[in-house]
């Protein structure tokens, strides 16, 4: 059965090679008629966080819910099996161990979902059970999928999923569950139709002949073991490997509506799929090299098996959101999460070693002093298989330059960064109608270089509300290795000034700093960092000026835990002397 979605943040399902060759220009699927007058839900009370409410060290975490429903069954009942596993060096790479610290399985309890969601509803109440069915498609689908099967429609807010009297709470709340992503069937993954949440799962099959899949072959012994014990029959579907799966939630098209509330077309809201397609990387690395890296070894998947499986992908699902998981973990009684400090721990530490260390490198070409002025050559090069940030537009990076002279004093800084979370002298943060530009060269300390991608609605005005995103004012974001910036694909295709910009190109990005050094002596110490948050200060600003619980507890969060960004590359080089 075909599905929908809506903002997604769900990050990377099972993937790999793709098979048939997607056009973002294909049309998505069909915008759901319009809902009118239909009222906004009703808020659920939520307290907006105390300092009591901070975890200081030490939370272990819930335990994972139990519960077997007709078409799906929670974390916790598969765990019973799937856990306390060991690869050949002895570390943990248990399936609920290593799961339930990730975005996945906390993409219903994220406070800022709920809080966009929230948002959206507010500025479009005639859309709300629209609006709310269609993000709880990839947030909470396994709840959703099975009001769906029965012909009801998702809803998040008041009565709905979130609610814990609501029946199919507990399923909602498992975020994107074991008995989710395995049951996922390979009819039309990779095409249109499949986009935006429009997977298919088999809904005529009943306990225990439910089929679950899985990447390897198994014995009848343990198929029947499985059936007995949790009403799945495993078998193989080598297409939990491919990317097509994580391009069901992962491309995904949003309606949006014009300045009298009519929907008027589509929007690419996030194509991540597209941009690793287009690119080098299909040719040689899976996004599951990347975000789900193998054991070492053989590996035994359940504790009824004594066969070793390899290669064994490990689920860790590391992305980029090391921000968000900070929130969660130091929130995490209030968030009501299942994973301990300790997990959470190892997931922010995997987060950030992949920022750091696969993400992207930033160096120095030609350095060079001419009379007062002091030249430098930057090079960027993106080493993601997608756009650099990719997914969800609220995530930026931007270059931080700084010149001090021989005796330590600053003589230029380009795009440093205040306490909020803002970005010195960046036009949007500090005025929301506003953009900062692509930069060829920068001169000035107020120019920054910011890769990103900024939306525009019918009107062409600045906004961060996607229901109201018509189409990307710019975006610059630094596009993989292999990316043709010419090729006409326009969902995915540069906007702005970066697009007449012959060394912004498939790869990377160079740029110029000139600095008038003035009478400063040196030796000059250059230093250049690539700095990236998973949330920009303007995503998280805007949403002060609404009035709802949700929203208040997300900016709660926000303003306890610091917005600062990741160091993802730096250089240093000092000149003259």
């Amino acid at each position: 059965m075909n599905r929908l979605s809506a903002i997604v943040i769900v990050t990377l399902v099972l993937m790999a090679a793709c098979t048939t060759p997607p056009s973002p220009t294909e049309s998505p699927t069909t915008i759901p008629t319009r809902l009118k007058n239909t009222p906004p839900p009703t808020a659920t009370t939520i307290v907006t966080p105390s300092e009591e409410a901070i975890v200081e060290a030490g939370h272990l975490g819930l335990p994972l819910p139990f519960q077997q429903g007709e078409l799906f069954s929670t974390s916790g009942a598969c765990a019973v099996c799937h856990t306390k596993t060991v690869d050949d060096v002895g570390a943990d790479v248990s399936i609920d161990a290593n799961w339930r610290s990730t975005i996945m399985a906390n993409a219903a309890r994220d406070p800022y979902w709920q809080a966009s969601v929230r948002a959206e509803v507010l500025e479009n109440p005639d859309l709300a059970l629209v609006i709310e069915d269609r993000c709880a498609t990839c947030h909470m689908p396994m709840a959703s999928f099975t009001l769906l099967a029965n012909d009801g429609q998702g809803k998040v807010f008041g009565s709905g999923f979130v609610d814990p009297e609501n029946q199919l709470h507990t399923l909602a709340m498992d975020g994107v569950s074991c008995s989710l992503c395995h049951q996922v069937r390979e009819t039309g993954l990779g095409l249109s139709s499949s986009y935006s949440g429009g997977f298919i799962i088999d809904t005529g099959l009943r306990s225990p002949d439910r089929v679950i899949f899985g990447p390897y072959t198994i014995d009848n012994r343990l198929t029947r073991v499985m059936q007995n014990s949790s009403g799945f029959r495993p078998e193989q579907g080598l297409h939990l490997s491919g990317s097509e799966l994580c391009a069901s939630c992962h491309t995904l098209y949003t309606p949006y509506v014009d300045a009298s509330g009519e929907i008027a077309g589509e929007f690419p809201e996030q194509v991540p799929y597209f941009e690793w397609y287009y690119s080098d990387y299909r040719q040689t690395q899976t996004c599951q090299d990347c975000h789900m890296p193998e054991a070492d070894g053989g590996v035994k998947i359940s504790t009824m098996s004594q066969v070793l499986r390899s290669p064994f992908a490990q689920h860790v699902f590391v992305g980029g959101n090391a921000y968000l998981l900070g929130i969660l973990e130091t929130f995490s009684e209030d968030i009501e999460v299942t994973a301990s400090s300790d997990q959470f721990e190892a997931t922010i530490g995997r987060t950030l070693e992949q920022l750091e260390n696969r993400t992207a490198t930033i160096e120095f070409g030609d350095v060079r002093l001419s009379g007062s002025r002091l030249i430098a050559d930057v090079v960027v090069e993106n080493l993601a298989g997608h756009k650099f940030p990719t997914g969800f537009p609220a995530r930026r990076a931007w270059i931080h330059f700084i010149v001090r002279d021989g005796s330590g004093e600053m003589v230029f800084e380009s795009g440093a960064f205040n306490p909020d979370g803002s970005i010195v002298e960046n036009d949007n943060d500090t005025d929301p109608g506003a953009v900062e530009q692509h930069y060829l060269a920068i001169v000035q300390p107020e120019q920054v270089q910011i890769y990103e991608a900024v939306l525009q609605d019918t009107e062409n005005r600045v906004s961060t509300t996607l229901l109201r995103a018509a189409s990307y004012r710019k975006d610059n974001r630094l596009l993989p290795s292999g990316f043709e910036k010419a090729a006409p694909y326009e969902d995915i295709a540069v906007r702005g000034r970066a697009r007449e910009d012959v060394d912004f190109q498939g790869g990377g990005d160079e740029i110029q700093y000139i600095v008038n050094v003035g009478s400063a002596e040196g030796p000059f110490t250059v230093t250049v960092e690539l700095l990236y948050q998973s949330i920009g200060y303007r995503w998280a600003e805007n949403l002060r000026t609404y009035d709802a619980p949700e929203i208040d507890r997300f900016i709660g969060y926000y303003d306890a835990v610091p917005n600062q960004p990741v160091v993802v590359a730096h250089s240093t080089v000092e000149i003259g002397g």
